[in-house]
């Protein structure tokens, strides 16, 4: 990247997690140390995971890591936490529907992390702290209190957008919508020819789009109202400014989103952009590797474009996924978990990460990228387009009270005409409200 990340606010998406399921605990009976993992099986798959943890134990005798990867990682750690039965490391972004992540953050059941940034990388001249990319940590997603202390640790990051197939627009002579006026005219045409505007996999993937589009609607300091519940801040002309859009976009959307926005169906929304039955879909760099086997039109092409400006010239903003890596506070080898999570960041662990599309905010990993990828990641190069990590603040939990839900999942009551703009409105503001009052 040629320049740093204009992070505001704390982060979102959506991926990967390790985790431990041994029936041991702790110190093992030959004298090594056990270090349970615990792992998401996300859009990068799985092997990357295993080949990490051989040349960790390869270089560390002492330490055995027990390994657990789940779709559904999540379902089948919380049992066991609630036992008293933790992972040492759990590598798990937020904005997951389980929220798990999220709930440690209120409930501050996690380690600090700081110290790892002052860690030395084995084997290199460098703490981790000096091989990140300037700005990845002390946000709301790294530093959820708002303090200097880092809680949890960047692992991977994407650029998230609008995509779409280049083919199709090559094809049609079509060019990607620099404004809102340009987005919605190209709906028009594209609908005439029997092709929806709109698709997204669930309604939780609006997360990256909303982000991208307060800050593109207010600038960075109207994100971060939204994102800390300034007063009142959903009754503004700016956030009305952003549901008129959002529900003008809605209008666009193929039929079938709504039927197919779950976890058992999602697939079947992406694969419109495959099949040409939905022009754009907000999603992240992972989405190559997740469809890499899924059938598709001839002439093919990814493409990744920002979310348009509000008006001509105007700045466009590109929200950033960033996956995290954590330490329970009642972890049992914390200290171990610690040095294993120090290693994450060496040369070796980051060449076989991006071996799977999963990029780290660390120095020179993006020459290890490959032409997709490239292609995805110079949105950064852009003059015109700033990144931007998105999320909610953490606050005392609020019964009853879930913003995310609120304003993402209300979209698909938007398009089946259960709900109206209005009441979208209003139910945003009462949220919000309730957990400013909590602390917020």
């Amino acid at each position: 990247m040629r320049r740093s990340l204009a992070l505001a606010g704390s982060a979102v998406t959506v991926l990967g997690l390790l985790a431990g399921c041994s029936a041991g605990e702790g110190t093992a009976d030959s004298g090594r140390t056990t270090l349970k993992v615990a792992a998401l099986e996300g859009g990068y798959g799985r092997d990357m995971y295993a080949q990490v943890i051989k040349a960790y134990e390869a270089a560390h005798p002492e330490v055995e890591v027990r390994l657990q990867i789940s779709k559904s990682i999540e379902d089948e750690i919380t049992p066991n936490m609630k036992a008293g039965r933790y992972p040492d490391v759990v590598v798990l972004g937020q904005g997951r529907k389980a929220a798990l992540t999220e709930t440690l953050v209120k409930d501050k059941a996690l380690e600090d992390l700081t110290p790892v940034l002052k860690a030395k990388i084995p084997g290199e001249d460098r703490t981790v702290g000096d091989k990140l990319t300037k700005g990845i940590v002390g946000n709301l997603n790294t530093n959820p209190y708002g303090t200097d202390q880092t809680y949890l640790m960047p692992m991977y990051y994407a650029p998230t957008g609008l995509f779409y197939n280049k083919g199709l627009f090559k094809e049609k002579g079509w060019r990607t919508p620099a404004t809102w006026d340009e987005m919605f005219a190209l709906g028009d045409t594209a609908k005439r020819q029997g092709i929806p505007l709109f698709t997204y996999p669930t309604a939780g993937y609006l997360d990256s789009y909303f982000f991208a589009l307060l800050a593109g609607i207010g600038g960075e300091e109207f994100h971060t109202d939204v994102m800390t519940y300034k007063q009142d801040v959903w009754k503004s002309a700016k956030a009305r400014q952003a549901l008129d859009i959002t529900t003008r976009l809605l209008g666009y959307a193929a039929p079938a989103t709504v039927g197919y926005a779950n976890e058992q169906d999602f697939t079947k929304n992406q694969q419109l952009i495959l099949d040409n039955k939905a022009l754009f879909m907000p999603n992240g760099t992972w989405i190559v590797g997740e469809m890499a086997e899924a059938p598709r039109a001839e002439g093919f092409e990814w493409g990744l474009t920002p979310l348009p400006a509000v008006t001509p010239g105007g700045e466009r903003y590109i929200t950033t996924s960033v996956e995290s890596v954590w330490v329970p506070s009642a972890a049992k080898e914390k200290d171990a978990a610690k040095d294993f999570i120090t290693y994450l960041y060496s040369d070796e662990a980051a060449k076989i990460f991006a071996e799977s599309n999963a990029i780290q905010p660390v120095e020179s990993v993006t020459s290890a990228l490959s032409p997709q990828n490239a292609e995805f990641y110079q949105v950064y190069e852009d003059p015109s387009v700033s990144a931007l990590v998105g999320g909610f603040a953490s606050t005392a939990p609020v019964e009853g009270v879930d913003i995310k839900a609120t304003l993402f999942d209300t979209a698909n009551s938007i398009i089946s005409g259960d709900t109206t703009e209005e009441k979208w409105q209003a139910a945003l503001n009462d949220a919000s409200e309730k957990l400013r009052r909590s602390g917020g």
